[in-house]
């Protein structure tokens, strides 16, 4: 079978694969941002995932060429056969799955869905979501009938933002089918493209749920070290140095406290959360682990203002710099970044907080969050600086240069520890 395959959604999952998949097969990208439509097809992604010279490299010149073409038109999917939805899949205020984009998503592939077509979601879902919420919009809107006339495959998404080492083709592939024929079929696509290889699940619901708990599992162990840094703070001891000391035993986990945010660990949790009270079951560890982790920004918060207490200084006087808002270090990747309730919990003290983030966009930030990031270090005074992100750019050099000998609390125990006040 010759395959044409469109990708919908662009994000920092759909680009590195729709340009794996070019390297070997005709690909659409399909977007509903025109302007990431227009970046990419200029050759540049600003989320930095795929390099400009690689990304120009599998970008057509021609129709007749494999390779591939970025479009928000609909009638560019018309002639694909397979079509990969790598949108988001979020969660709204009251912390409930959203799958909002995942429908759209739905309903664009089932306007140009055809007799044979293969579409694979790649979004983390709850066990089921493919099946029971996507599969009925797909037959819906189309008027086909599923593993009649077309088929799925759930393939879950494992892109690691930031990471130049574990990148898309390094990645073993998780896959599966809604049929034993389709399962190979979906499994030897992905295995002409990943170098890593692939696993080919027992089932379209055997993949979804075992996606959602690899970032599960993540959530729950930094949860249970960032309640050791809480205890380990009250009995004045220094948690790294706990952790080093433990990490000597040969099967010792070696997780570090910190904030857990982003578009996976910190959303995922919810999925099967939801999932399981829907089936009767109220699940302990799963939400414990997210409220524990949801309440290190607080914490941070209200460590620095007791330095400023302690140090004699005025709390609600005091400037305090935020170094990064990005949700990880060395991305620019905001999404659902916790270090956005350090900021809040500083201002309801009255503190004047001023955040620094040279990964950041300034706009996204701004839409995202409502704070104007600074772009000058030195022009203000501080009574304390949170290292909140580990970028490669905070250094001892830059940060002992700041004004007003401020207190420093080291959230990603990136500093040494003589030079800080505290560190989570």
């Amino acid at each position: 079978m010759e395959y044409k395959i469109g990708i919908i959604g662009l994000g920092y999952v759909g680009l590195p694969l729709a340009v794996a998949f070019a390297e070997k097969y005709d690909v659409v990208g399909f977007d509903i941002n025109k302007p990431r439509i227009v970046e990419l097809n200029g050759g540049h992604d600003h989320t930095l995932e795929v390099e400009d010279d690689l990304l120009r490299s599998v970008l057509k010149n021609n129709k007749e060429e494999i390779g591939l073409y970025n479009s928000d038109q609909l009638q560019d999917l018309e002639t694909c056969n397979v079509f990969i939805v790598t949108v988001p899949t979020p969660i709204d205020e009251n912390q409930n799955p959203d799958l909002t984009p995942l429908i759209r998503a739905s309903e664009t592939v089932g306007k140009v869905l055809k007799k044979n077509d293969l579409v694979i979601y790649e979004s983390t879902v709850f066990p089921g979501a493919t099946e029971d919420d996507c599969v009925p919009i797909l037959e819906q809107v189309s008027g086909l009938s599923f593993n009649e006339d077309f088929f799925c495959g759930y393939s879950p998404e494992r892109i690691n933002p930031g990471d130049k080492e574990h990148t898309v083709k390094k990645i073993l592939k998780v896959t599966s089918g809604s049929t034993p024929e389709v399962a190979e079929q979906v499994d030897q696509l992905y295995k002409s493209v990943i170098t890593a290889g692939t696993f080919k699940a027992a089932s379209i619901k055997v993949a979804e749920a075992a996606k959602v708990i690899e970032n599960s599992q993540r959530d729950i162990n930094i949860a249970f070290v960032n309640e050791l840094a809480m205890i380990f703070n009250r009995l004045d001891i220094d948690t790294v140095d706990v952790l080093e000391a433990a990490g000597t035993k040969w099967n010792f986990l070696p997780f570090r406290p910190g904030l857990v945010g982003g578009h996976c660990i910190g959303v995922d949790p919810y999925y099967l959360a939801q999932k399981a009270k829907k089936a009767g079951y109220y699940p302990q560890i799963l939400l414990a682990g997210r409220r524990l982790n949801n309440s290190i920004g607080p914490f941070v918060a209200t460590e620095m203002i007791k330095l400023l207490m302690k140090d004699g200084r005025v709390v609600n006087h005091s400037r305090v710099l935020v170094l990064g808002i990005t949700f990880k270090e060395n991305c620019p990747d905001i999404r659902n970044s916790r270090v956005i309730d350090i900021i809040r919990e500083l201002e309801d003290f009255d503190v004047s907080v001023d955040v620094y983030d040279p990964w950041a966009n300034k706009e996204e930030v701004k839409d995202e969050y409502e704070i104007e990031l600074i772009d000058d270090l030195y022009s203000n005074e501080y009574q304390g600086v949170i290292l909140a992100v580990g970028h490669n750019e905070f250094t001892v050099k830059q940060i002992s240069q700041l004004k007003g000998s401020p207190l420093i609390y080291d959230v990603k125990s990136k500093l040494p520890k003589e030079q800080v006040e505290a560190r989570l």
